[in-house]
């Protein structure tokens, strides 16, 4: 081989080597500076924004709940048990953590109300305690959760003391107003309820507040103003427990009014919302019940009953059975209404008013006027006077009864809501002491708001005013 040429082709492929790795410097060079400049860019420009931001993580159950119950709204029961469970788990190792047990007490509260059970109730007081306890010694929430707890155990005057402790110690805060409508309201103070709902309104709107209005103005006697107003509360709702709860109170409202239809579509709305709507599942039963359709009325309040065993709901259904001709089964629901009555004692609930009108038209009157007149010493409110009134009707005391049936239908005392079975109770006693023009007066009233107020007094009621005939064309003597 030629050494000069294999020697110039040693040299060229050297130098093509050499080119070639001059040139992967430069790249490198190059490559490490763009790496350099464009850390320095992205150091100073902001962060590049994804073109559809992904939205953020929905609260789990146990946080909606505690929304809830905190701002004084329903909550819907599987997320009060998952709250439940949290705030447990959570105090088994922060057992000094008072605005924790006050929540877990908020929560058993607001779960009894949906569940009816009772037993709760001793379990809520101890966390509510527990929370003033190793809390704040003044805790407005705590104050405000045992509050409820009265109201609920139908003890209005603790749920005075505790909501007027928390007013004064948060008058900015409007659930400690919410609660004391509903204790001046159970003890007849018609004129603080006014107050409380004049400063409720002044501090909050939406529609928690909407629903207490309603329920007012339905005391009022104004009831296109508490529909309106629930319509809107029900309208403006967040969550689909709170809006079938306000779709429930407008049921109720229709169905005072005698609207049948319309307050069986509140109530299967309500029940569709949230099928855990125990009370728009009696309401459905009381609605289908006048509208004559009892079989489905029946499987609707045994549903109800079975799911929230309400003593209140024991002796609608007993009654139906009853004007049904069924004795029998009328009977084992006023045994369970027994029973519940003193599941709730035992629990510390107040029952005199329930069991007051159980035993005056199905028991022994001389005891519903006891403990009704016990009931109205304690707590005069305008559905104890009703039930006294009647109590003391059925006991052969009918001048004493008329005083305390015409207080429930006075508007000057309290007594505004346009009630069928108020009027009723009213135009009976008057019939019993002569009074017939007022006795036509009341009775027909009472079929005017709502013929089928009850399946056994709207029949009652119709037969006495037809018994009592038309009113004499002479007129009045002198």
């Amino acid at each position: 081989m030629d050494v000069s040429a294999a020697t110039a082709g040693i040299a060229t492929d050297l130098e093509a080597g050499e080119r070639r790795r001059r040139r992967r410097r430069v790249l490198l060079g190059v490559a490490a500076g763009c790496a350099l400049l464009g850390g320095v860019v992205w150091t100073l420009l902001p962060a590049a924004q994804p073109r559809h931001p992904a939205p953020p993580s929905a609260p789990g159950p146990a946080a909606v709940a505690r929304g809830a119950v905190v701002a004084g709204a329903p909550a819907a029961l599987p997320d009060l048990t998952a709250l439940i469970g949290e705030r447990e788990t959570y105090l088994r190792t922060h057992p000094l953590d008072g605005p924790a047990w006050a929540v877990l007490g908020a929560a058993y509260v607001e779960r009894e109300r949906r569940t009816a059970d009772t037993a709760a109730w001793p379990k809520a007081e101890a966390a509510l305690r527990t929370a003033l306890k190793v809390g704040p010694a003044k805790d407005p929430a705590a104050l405000e959760g045992l509050a409820a707890l009265a109201v609920q155990r139908r003890d209005f005057t603790a749920a005075r003391e505790f909501g007027e402790d928390a007013r004064a110690l948060a008058p900015k805060r409007w659930t400690a107003h919410a609660v004391l409508i509903d204790a001046y309201d159970g003890l007849g103070d018609h004129k603080a309820v006014g107050k409380e709902l004049d400063a409720l309104m002044g501090l909050r709107t939406g529609p928690a507040v909407r629903a207490r209005a309603a329920a007012v103005y339905r005391d009022r006697g104004w009831r296109e103003d508490a529909a309106a107003q629930i319509s809107d509360a029900a309208a403006g709702a967040q969550a689909p427990a709170e809006r079938a709860a306000y779709l429930e109170q407008a049921g109720r409202l229709a169905f005072e009014r005698g609207d049948r239809e319309g307050a069986l579509r509140f109530f299967q709305e309500a029940l569709r919302t949230d099928p855990d709507q125990r009370a728009a599942q009696a309401g459905q039963g009381r609605a289908l019940a006048a509208l004559g359709r009892t079989t489905e009325a029946l499987a609707a309040y045994r549903a109800a009953l079975a799911a929230r065993p309400a003593p209140e709901y024991a002796l609608e259904l007993g009654e139906l059975y009853e004007s049904l001709g069924l004795a029998q089964p009328a009977k084992v629901n006023y045994d369970l209404l027994r029973e519940r009555v003193r599941a709730a004692e035992a629990a510390g609930a107040d029952e005199e008013l329930l069991l007051g009108r159980f035993e005056a038209d199905h028991g022994d009157p001389a005891t519903a006027v006891e403990l009704l007149r016990a009931e109205w010493d304690r707590q005069p409110g305008i559905a104890v006077a009703d039930a006294l009134g009647w109590a003391l009707h059925r006991a052969g005391q009918d001048e004493e009864a008329l005083k305390h049936a015409t207080r429930a239908t006075d508007a000057q005392h309290g007594g505004g809501v346009r009630s069928a079975l108020y009027a009723y109770h009213q135009g009976v006693i008057e019939r019993s002491l002569e009074r017939y023009g007022a006795a036509r007066r009341h009775l027909t009233e009472a079929l005017q708001i709502n013929p089928h107020f009850s399946p056994l007094a709207a029949p009652e009621a119709r037969r006495a005013l037809k018994a009592l005939g038309e009113p004499s064309e002479e007129g009045p003597p002198d």
